[in-house]
This record gives structure tokens, C-alpha cells and sequence, in this order.
């Protein structure tokens, strides 16, 4: 009697724990470990100059004004379809596909001569951009709920960590060792090699939520996470049974041997799909703090991607890296490195974002406009930099929040959604702020006009959810006051 119902389930209770903790942990380790390499990158801190300079010899017009927005452009068109193809494929073919997007930016980098040549190298590295929504979303396909925050911050750090490292040892060898740039380049397009073989030893998700799910509606949405093998994650429910036909269903094909009938459920499948999409998006987004959250991301990472992607530009005009030393490198590494560790503290913070989140996030937005305007209007490289170490970790913390906040609300692959949705709308943005203010055939303006526009955006982010802040307090104090007044009469 003691043995049966005292020792069994002890036993039990401890290989289930070791298997949860193996089935988080590989996949964990092995995506920190591909996010790690994939953004050891030396020469990206240096890649204005390595365009401007003789290996390329760009004019600022071409680079600033005809090669940069190339990435935005191509971002925005790839995103939709990735998106469909992440799910479809279940993460980890895109998560390979953008390693050979990084490892085709860089070959390109390398050799390639050209106007044309390098904005072809920027729609590859737009496709790289845009395969990051595999590397999001592949953790929340395989882990519990529970572990959503840890997780996210694991993976996020690791990229932190990587860029830290990259920009610390290019920084060095410029500096110190006097590499060439084009070195730089070749330590990259290794490192990104690493990260591709890497990639191929990720678990191979069995399930996604729209082309790859169980047929009954009882499991599709709100699965339970009890037992994972390989990576895949099962469902262990005695009373419901695997719909006929469910082991093909999670299958790609990979030959043309489907029969017409076979076909016809494709189509169907398809159409079917949208309409998941369009349910899943309204009722994500029917949440005020999952809808909060989300305009904070998209809007914010609009203007994030504007900052980072000219910064380069705005420090080449304050002091021209042709006549002194640069410390792009290590800038960058102090970024990333304390972003990293702002990152793993967020990780473990408790606190009521619910209440105080839509504050938090217009007196920090309001931080970054004010690093913007400095970094603009102040023509001193050093002040520079640290407006930019400043405006880089104040984002990067705040996405970390936005992220897991997200995450918690929704089950495993929504996530995806509101990530692919989230960033679409951000790139919309960014290439409306592109096509009128940078493009060539647009206003075309110089780069302190430009950043002065972006403080300018970051400051009316602060204001509109200062006000939506303060509002939301107000009505949550109105609401506890009315409660407790009824408490006694109804005593």
C-alpha cells in the first residue's frame, strides 16, 4: 500500500520533471547557441564605412539614399509570405533559410561590386531580417507556457551576447591588430557558417497552430504541454483521440506523387488557414493590454530599425572616419552588453504591468526621443555614442517586456501572429518614413533632418500612451472606489 500510493508517484513526478526539463533545455541550448553565432558579426559596426570606403567606393547618396532602403522595402514584401511559410514548414526550415540569407549577405559583401550588386545583397539580408520570426517563435512551440519568460530572455541575451562579442573583437582588430575590413568580413560570413550548421541539429517542432494541428477543435488552440521527445510536442489527454489521418496531416510532402483529391484538401486547407488567421487575429487582438502592448512594439520598432539602420550615417557626418579612429565597434559592444544584462534582469522582475505598463512605457519612450534629439543636435562623437548606448538598452528592455507580456496571453504559435503582425505594421510605418523622408525619389533629406523626425516620432509615442496611462489608472481607481463602496451594503 505504501508502495503503491506513496513511492509511484514520487517517481513519477521526478522523471516527468527530468523530461521537462530535457525537453526545454536542448532545444534552448541549441537556439541560444544559433542566435549566439548568427550575431557575431565584427564588420556590421563598420559597414558604412566599409561601403564609403575603397573596397566599394559608394557615394553617401547611393548608400544613405538608394542601398539602405532596399532593406525595408524587401522586409516589408518577404514578411507575409514568411510568415505562411514558418508555419507551414514549422519553424526550422526558415530558421535555415535564414542562416543562407546571412551566408549570401555576406558572400555578397565580400565580392560583389556595384549599385545594383549591393542592393541585391540588401533584399538578402531583408530576407535574413525576416526570418526571424522563426527564431521567436520556435522556442514557444516546444516549451510550456510557464517558461515563456525565462526562455525568451535566453534566447534574446544570447543574441546580445553574440553582437557584444562580435562588435568587442572587430573593434580590436581594426584598433589594435589593424585588420582590414574585408577580413572582418570573412570572420563573419564564418561565424554565420556556424550558425547554419548549428541550426540543422534543432528538434523538429511536430505540430504548428494552422497547417499542422490536430483535427479536433478541442485541441487546437489551448494544448497543454505534458510530454516532449525530440522536440516534439504531444498532447496527453486520455479522453480525446487523434483525428483519422493525423499522422499525414503533420507531414510536408516532399514528392508529387499527392492525388487530385489530396490536392483539392490543399486548396482547401489554404482557405481555411485565412480564416484562421483573420479569427486568431481578432481575438488576439480584442485584449486592451495584448492591443496596448502590441502598438507599443510595432510603433517603437519602426522607429528603432530607422535609428539603427543610419546611425552609422549620422556618425560618419559629426566625425568622418577617414580622417580618425572610429569606435563604432565598441559602442555597439556596450550596447548589446548592457542590453544583455538589462534583458536577463527584466527576465525576473515581478511586477503589475497591467496596471503601470502603459506608464512605464511612455516615461521610457519619452528617455529614448530625448537619446535621439541629444545624439542629433549635440555635434560631439563621444556624446554620440552614449546617446545611442542609452537609447539601444532603454529599447531593448522594453521589447524583452512587450515580448513575454505578449507571450504569456496567448497559446504557443499565436505568438507568431501578433510577432508577424506586429512587425508588418512596423515596417509599413518604416517604409512610409523611408519613401517620404530618406529615399531619393522622395524628400530625400540629410541626415540630421532625419533624426530630428525620429525624436520628434518617439516624443509623440511618449505622449499618446502617457495620456492612454494616465486614463487607464484613473478608471481602475474609479472602479476599486465604487467596489468598496458597495461592500457594506451588501453586508
Amino acid at each position: 500500500m505504501a508502495d503503491s500510493h506513496g513511492g509511484r508517484p514520487a517517481r513519477r513526478s521526478t522523471r516527468a520533471a527530468s523530461g521537462s526539463a530535457c525537453c526545454w533545455a536542448l532545444p534552448t541550448a541549441l537556439l541560444c547557441a544559433y542566435g549566439f553565432f548568427c550575431s557575431v558579426r565584427p564588420s556590421e559596426p563598420f559597414l558604412t564605412r566599409y561601403l564609403l570606403g575603397p573596397h566599394k567606393n559608394l557615394s553617401e547618396t547611393q548608400v544613405f539614399n538608394e542601398i539602405y532602403p532596399v532593406w525595408t522595402y524587401s522586409y516589408l514584401a518577404l514578411l507575409f509570405p514568411v510568415f505562411l511559410a514558418t508555419d507551414y514548414l514549422r519553424y526550422k526550415p526558415v530558421v535555415l533559410l535564414q542562416g543562407l540569407s546571412l551566408i549570401v549577405t555576406w558572400f555578397l559583401l565580400l565580392y560583389a561590386q556595384g549599385l545594383r550588386a549591393i542592393q541585391l545583397l540588401e533584399f538578402f539580408y531583408g530576407m535574413g531580417t525576416a526570418t526571424d520570426i522563426a527564431y521567436y517563435s520556435y522556442i514557444y512551440s516546444v516549451v510550456d507556457i510557464n517558461l515563456y519568460q525565462k526562455v525568451t530572455s535566453y534566447c534574446r541575451s544570447a543574441t546580445l551576447v553574440g553582437y557584444t562579442v562580435g562588435s568587442v573583437s572587430g573593434q580590436v582588430l581594426v584598433s589594435v591588430a589593424g585588420w582590414s575590413l574585408f577580413s572582418l568580413n570573412v570572420i563573419s560570413l564564418t561565424s554565420i557558417s556556424i550558425a547554419f550548421a548549428t541550426a540543422w541539429f534543432l528538434p523538429m517542432p511536430q505540430k504548428s497552430l494552422f497547417f499542422h494541428h490536430l483535427s479536433s477543435q478541442r485541441l487546437s488552440c489551448e494544448m497543454k504541454v505534458m510530454d516532449c521527445k525530440n522536440g516534439a510536442v504531444v498532447q496527453d489527454h486520455p479522453d480525446v483521440q487523434r483525428a483519422p489521418g493525423w499522422e499525414d496531416e503533420t507531414k510536408v510532402p516532399l514528392d508529387g506523387e499527392g492525388h487530385s483529391a489530396e490536392q483539392q484538401k490543399q486548396k482547401v486547407d489554404i482557405i481555411k488557414v485565412l480564416k484562421d488567421l483573420w479569427r486568431d487575429f481578432l481575438q488576439c487582438y480584442s485584449s486592451r493590454t495584448m492591443l496596448c502592448w502590441s502598438v507599443w512594439w510595432a510603433l517603437s520598432t519602426c522607429g528603432y530599425f530607422q535609428v539603427i539602420n543610419y546611425a552609422q550615417g549620422l556618425w560618419e557626418m559629426v566625425l568622418p572616419s577617414h580622417s580618425t579612429d572610429i569606435y563604432n565597434g565598441a559602442v555597439e559592444a556596450a550596447s548589446t552588453l548592457l542590453g544583455a544584462v538589462a534583458v536577463v534582469v527584466v527576465g525576473h522582475i515581478k511586477t503589475s504591468w497591467a496596471m503601470w505598463g502603459e506608464v512605464a512605457l511612455a516615461l521610457f519612450s519619452f528617455l529614448i526621443a530625448a537619446a535621439v534629439y541629444v545624439m542629433d543636435t549635440v555635434h560631439n562623437m563621444w556624446v554620440c555614442y552614449a546617446s545611442y548606448v542609452i537609447f539601444r538598452i532603454i529599447y531593448m528592455m522594453l521589447i524583452t517586456i512587450a515580448t513575454f507580456q505578449i507571450a504569456t496571453n496567448l497559446s504557443v504559435e499565436r505568438y507568431a501572429l501578433v510577432f508577424g503582425v506586429n512587425t508588418f505594421i512596423a515596417l509599413a510605418l518604416q517604409t512610409l518614413l523611408t519613401v517620404i523622408v530618406v529615399d531619393a525619389s522622395g524628400l530625400g533629406l540629410d541626415i540630421f533632418t532625419q533624426f530630428m523626425i525620429y525624436a520628434s516620432y518617439f516624443a509623440a509615442i511618449s505622449l499618446v500612451f502617457l495620456v492612454s496611462g494616465i486614463c487607464s489608472i484613473v478608471e481602475a481607481y474609479r472602479r476599486q472606489e465604487q467596489v468598496q463602496s458597495r461592500s457594506p451594503e451588501s453586508q
